[in-house]
């Protein structure tokens, strides 16, 4: 941690948050198609079959460097569901996480910078919305990101997933959340009202 006295210098190879910092990418990058320690693309948990009919699953990700109004994102997603042949599915599930105007320091945030790498951030979002659809079975899936600068109270993520019944639709939900908070490669710097910041290295808890 550092000293509050001094500004917080980028890193000249920022440290990705949570666990990413063990992937095997430049320097401790996530790459494309890597699951935390391994290299080989993302499968069933052990004991768990993969969900055929999840491979088709409807996905809408998007990075945005500008504020959003979550329920307007989330009314479209749910219109566009409910023009479906068969309709809007049965079940959804959505989490809203907003940046936190007191730092796990207890220190007061004024901004939360996040970087990320333009295509491959992108490819492994969709990497790890694909796998997680397809290991429930879920419909579709809902993931809307903030990178950029983000103001406290301002909404930095939003994911909604919908599936035919309320426990697929948990269960992908929380494990793309977890997926989204220790594997894509997003790097975080705290920024204090003085002007000092310094990268965050860990991941807060559930």
């Amino acid at each position: 941690m550092e000293n509050s006295a001094h500004r917080a210098e980028r890193p000249a190879e920022p440290m990705p948050s949570g666990s990413a910092a063990k992937h095997s990418g430049p320097a401790g990058r996530l790459l494309p198609g890597q699951h935390a320690g391994t290299s080989q693309p993302l499968s069933a948990a052990p004991g768990q079959s993969l969900a055929p009919h999840g491979a088709g699953a409807e996905l809408e990700l998007r990075l945005s460097e500008e504020p959003f109004s979550p329920l307007d994102v989330l009314g479209r997603w749910q219109q566009r569901l409910a023009q479906r042949p068969q309709g809007a599915p049965a079940a959804e599930s959505h989490f809203l996480g907003r940046v936190r105007a007191i730092g796990g320091a207890g220190e007061c945030v004024a901004a939360l910078e996040l970087e990320h790498y333009p295509g491959m951030t992108e490819a492994q979002i969709e990497l790890l919305a694909r796998n997680a659809a397809v290991r429930h079975g879920v419909v579709a899936v809902l993931v809307w990101h903030r990178v950029g600068r983000v103001l406290p109270g301002e909404t930095i993520v939003l994911v909604a997933v919908a599936a035919d019944r309320r426990g697929p639709a948990q269960r992908c939900g929380q494990e793309l959340l977890e997926a989204l908070k220790h594997e894509a490669p997003f790097w975080k710097r705290e920024l204090r009202p003085d002007g000092t910041g310094h990268w965050v290295q860990g991941n807060t808890a559930l």
